[in-house]
Formats: structure tokens, sequence, C-alpha cells
């Protein structure tokens, strides 16, 4: 189970584009790195939607906003049309940058268990370190927590 203080583990996923996106891309900026079950389901649109409505906030202070999902490249290319999403969506059907952040776990719903994702988010520093961890984020309100926790840390 990774912990704050860790070195971010590294990974290389599909966009949209079905170009290779890596996280050493970004070494240098602060990466809010979210995980989430499904493109186009009401929980996953208002969070990607509410950090798109933060975008320019996350760029003013040099910070990439990054979505991790199961989903193909080719949904994920049909969720930013749809809701004109300014931030990179990486696609992960194979669930190991999932599983390797502890993102891809067993689940219970109506007395069924099964593997899901489960909804978290990382802030990782410009070094690589995860500074932040919100295990099981709650939608409504997450985008401006994680401005908050990161504009904090801009002042230390």
């Amino acid at each position: 189970m990774l912990q704050e203080g860790d070195f971010a583990p590294q990974f290389c996923l599909l966009n949209e584009s079905n170009e290779n996106v890596c996280l050493k891309d970004f070494q240098g900026k602060w990466v809010v790195l979210y995980f989430y079950p499904k493109d186009n389901t009401p929980g996953c649109t208002t969070e990607a939607c509410d950090f798109t409505s933060s975008f320019d906030d996350f760029s003013n202070i040099d910070a990439v906003i990054v979505g991790v999902s199961p989903d193909s490249p080719e949904s994920h290319q049909k969720f930013i049309k749809k809701y004109m999403l300014k931030h990179l969506l990486l696609s992960d059907s194979d669930r190991e940058v999932l599983q390797l952040y502890g993102a891809w776990k067993e689940k219970t719903m109506y007395g069924k268990s099964f593997l899901g994702v489960i909804r978290s988010t990382f802030l990782i520093d410009p070094e690589g370190k995860i500074v932040k961890i919100w295990p099981k984020v709650k939608v409504k309100g997450h985008a401006d927590e994680v401005k908050a926790v990161l504009d904090k840390m801009q002042v230390t």
C-alpha cells in the first residue's frame, strides 16, 4: 500500500489519441493523479467536470491533472468531447496501474463482491513524491479540496 512520502510508481498509459503518456513526462510539475471507475457515469462526470472547471487554477500553479480509468482511449475521446474536458484521461485497460496504486480492489454492492476501481486521488510533488492521498474520494467538493491542499503546499 502506497503512503504519503513514497515515490510515486512510474507508468506509461495511452491517452484518448492512443499516444503514450508517462508519469515522468511531468517531472518538475505537481501532478493530481485521480482514479475513477467509468466514463459518462454520474459521479465520474461530476468529478471530471469539477477538475475541468478548476483547470486554469491548477495550471497557474504548475499542476497537471491526470484521470485514469479502465475505459478505452476511444471511450475517453468521447467523454472529453461530450463534456469539453481540459485535462488528460489515460486508459488502464489492463488495470496494472490501478493495482500499483491500490485503486483496484474488492468492492461490495447489493451483497455481491466484485473487483472494481476505488475512487482515489494522489497529489505528487515536482520531485515525484506522493505528498497527499485521498483513499476513498467523495466527489462533491473534491476538486476544491485538492486545490486547497495544493495552494497550502505552494506557500510552504
